[in-house]
């Protein structure tokens, strides 16, 4: 792993020091020769490269730092390509978490009708990027999406043959607050974390051996009901932790009614942006600030890090990481070619989900129903047509009325027009 080359793409991400200062610090797991940031945006790859070479220095990392706007470059020789793009920029996220306000769905940029958009634009953008990673970049090269929507995207990179993995911070970010609960090692924590991305539930806490999960919701149920904006009383009787995305279902019309009187997080992730961009331009910066935590994706270092270590490295870095991988008869209700967010083994031999108890009725329900969606919104990213539009909004559980998807699929096309040419006649 000595001469590996790593490369970002959407390096000019402001979640791009997150990532430099996790492979600076945890160096001992993943020695990256070549690190390489790749964005179109030369002006802001330059504020955030910038601020990420001081990163280095300061921790005393060997890593050489490459910016590029030039994409072959930047993926030749690769041995693993993360993808961390955003298509359109926070502009068209800030559209995707509106337009759906005015039908009374919810405007996210990764659920619903958002999250639809957000995938029409993306998954054309990755398949290109693929493609040169499959031409470009090491034989045995990885790609690792962190690119919303997650399930989609790493779906379309799957069903094309890619090798390719997704990634999610939000199974992390339990697994850090339980250890910190229980006052030991984030490695002493397994998670029985089961379900689509950001469709998920944990369902057990293992701590040597046994399952903790009933006692912390015993005594932490009001602070996880608080995290999850959620009422304590449903966190009871479901007896599982539901993830952050969970409440965009389970009290839709509620979060409806929030954002259209306080705005969508589209815009406070502009504000944070702009406030972020700002601090990495002060040369005296040499650690990422609190304002990052904000910004979303905590622990994604530490998750990404391990994760293409486990990949590339030898038997000693093999882990279990949760990971978005084919279903393959994993939930026998699901198709094969599904992709789902579980547990799994993870070496250079490739990543396998865990055995797991079967997925609960009440979940299973909510599962089948948007990894049908899903599978719809792939159709229409990739073949594009008004129709699979429409027919992937009216699977959706958070759309289902025919009137209702025809308006959203109207907007949806007219505020996309730019990215989607055949939406353009």
């Amino acid at each position: 792993m000595s001469d590996m080359k790593l490369a970002v793409v959407g390096g000019g991400s402001t979640y791009t020091p997150e990532l430099v200062d996790g492979l600076a610090r945890l160096g001992d797991q993943l020695n990256v020769a070549e690190l390489v940031l790749l964005d179109p945006d030369a002006e802001r790859l330059d504020v955030v490269g910038g601020f990420a070479q001081r990163i280095l220095d300061e921790r005393g990392a060997t890593t050489r730092l490459t910016l590029t706007t030039d994409r072959d470059a930047a993926i030749d020789g690769a041995s693993a390509v993360l993808l961390q793009l955003r298509v359109g920029g926070q502009a068209a996220r800030a559209g995707d978490e509106s337009f759906p306000l005015a039908c009374d769905c919810v405007g996210q940029e990764t659920t619903g009708a958002g999250g639809l958009a957000k995938a029409m634009r993306t998954v054309p953008v990755v398949l290109d990027i693929a493609e040169a990673v499959r031409q470009r970049a090491t034989q045995d090269a990885w790609i690792v999406d962190f690119t919303n929507p997650v399930g989609i995207v790493t779906r379309a990179l799957l069903q094309e043959g890619h090798r390719a993995v997704g990634l999610c911070n939000v199974a992390i970010g339990f697994q850090r607050l339980f250890a910190g609960w229980l006052g030991i090692a984030p490695g002493e924590v397994h998670l029985d974390h089961a379900g689509l991305n950001h469709l998920t539930w944990i369902r057990g806490v293992e701590v040597d051996g046994r399952d903790v999960l009933p006692a912390l919701l015993a005594e932490h149920g009001d602070d996880l009901a608080e995290r999850l904006e959620l009422p304590r009383s449903l966190i009871d009787r479901l007896g599982v932790v539901p993830s952050y995305y969970l409440r965009y279902f389970y009290a839709h019309d509620e979060v409806v009614r929030e954002l259209k009187a306080t705005g969508t997080r589209a815009q406070e992730v502009q504000r944070i942006e702009s406030e972020l961009l700002e601090m990495y331009r002060d040369p005296a910066l040499v650690a990422k600030p609190a304002l990052l935590e904000q910004r979303g994706g905590a622990y994604y270092s530490e998750a990404a890090v391990a994760l293409i270590a486990s990949l590339l490295g030898g038997p000693q870095h093999a882990g279990v990481h949760v990971a978005n991988v084919r279903n393959d008869g994993h939930f026998p209700f699901l198709s094969d070619d599904a992709v789902i967010e579980v547990p799994c083994d993870v070496s250079s031999s490739g990543v396998v989900a865990r055995p797991a108890a079967p997925l609960e009725p009440l979940f299973a329900g909510l599962v089948a129903n948007v990894s049908a969606y899903e599978d719809l919104a792939l159709d229409a990213a990739t073949l594009g047509g008004r129709d699979r539009v429409f027919a992937a909004l009216l699977a959706h559980p958070l759309v289902g009325q025919y009137d209702v998807a025809e308006t959203l699929t109207d907007a949806l096309l007219a505020g996309n027009q730019a990215y989607l040419p055949w939406a353009r006649s």
